[in-house]
């Protein structure tokens, strides 16, 4: 039996600048962090000859065309992975809250196939098939952050250059700026779970299109991200708070799903209670609303009061990872 563990990631500057609709032509350049919360994914040779497959719906096929879940067809039919295999995947938190995890799940999914032939493979190249698997093969409208952030792991800048690379470097924060986002960084949790491709396929559309407003938007949000890379890097954790608002104003503009009257509510609950600045996670549309704050307590309490769930985390350094290997 193999076992791995992926982080989720939260995105903390230039988030959909990833997208190869923007980075294609402009290069695009995202500060992500990976979490304490994961997914894990198991995988099981087993007596019976089909594939036999536990996530959020059960299946036992025995032809690889029959499985329904895209991401585990392509990268079984891929690596030509026979039946007589188990395979289940769990997580700390469910999909569509805007963490990453269908990036994460390809991830972990591509760690347990090279972990099973016991190939050793590096961060970046499982990286980048998943990206491959996940935008060219199933032609998915998402960006490379999430898959890079969970094979990773860490504090972490990520440069997406035009001809497609990708240069990864640590986030030079001290320890003092660490121990701060983790104390002062709040997760709470909307109630709203939805698919990110709506929002996301708006934004590759209008880019491919060159709509001007939708371009202007993105260069300004990584001019946002390369802000926030110098000002923790600096250990100005308030005025890094101020750009996470900014981000989240120019993000509503994208589309007219990224937020409703609810989730806009309670951004402002949260700035009246001690936030110094917030935003969606992800795409947009649902999820977690994540702030900065230097009043921890008073936030908590206004948010509760709202019906909110708080999500505690502490972020995490190693990336994919095999934890069992039997």
């Amino acid at each position: 039996m193999i076992i791995t563990r992926t982080p989720l990631r939260i995105t903390l500057g230039g988030g959909g600048t990833d997208l190869p609709s923007y980075y294609e032509r402009f290069g695009g350049i995202v500060v992500s962090a990976a979490i304490s919360k994961y997914i894990f994914i198991s995988m099981n040779r087993t007596f019976t000859p089909d594939y036999f497959l536990k996530y959020s719906a059960l299946e036992r096929v025995g032809d690889v065309s029959d499985i329904e879940h895209p991401i585990v067809r392509e990268v079984l039919r891929a690596h030509g992975v026979e039946p007589s295999v188990e395979i289940v995947s769990m997580a700390d938190i469910p999909s569509g809250t805007g963490l990453g995890s269908s990036g994460a799940f390809t991830v972990g999914l591509l760690r347990a196939i090279y972990a099973s032939r016991r190939d050793h493979v590096s961060a970046g190249d499982v990286a980048e098939e998943a990206c491959r698997t996940e935008i060219e093969q199933l032609g998915r409208p998402v960006g490379k952050q999430d898959q890079y952030v969970a094979a990773f792991g860490g504090l972490k800048v990520y440069s997406f250059e035009p001809d497609g690379s990708v240069n990864v470097a640590p986030l030079a924060v001290s320890a003092d700026t660490f121990h701060d986002l983790e104390e002062h960084l709040l997760m709470f949790f909307t109630g709203y779970s939805r698919a990110a491709d709506q929002v996301l396929e708006e934004q590759r559309s209008k880019s491919t299109a060159g709509d001007a407003a939708m371009i202007d938007n993105l260069h300004f949000v990584k001019e946002l991200g390369l802000r926030s890379k110098e000002a923790l890097e600096h250990g100005d954790v308030e005025g890094f708070a101020a750009l996470m608002h900014e981000h989240w104003e120019h993000k509503k503009k994208r589309s007219a799903a990224m937020s409703n009257g609810n989730i806009d509510r309670w951004y402002e609950v949260g700035r009246a209670n001690g936030a110094l600045g917030g935003k969606l996670v992800g795409a947009g549309a649902g999820g977690f609303l994540l702030f900065y704050t230097r009043n921890p307590a008073a936030l908590r309490t206004a948010l509760k009061a709202e019906g909110l769930t708080e999500v505690r985390f502490t972020f995490d350094s190693d990336g994919s990872v095999v934890v069992v290997r039997d």
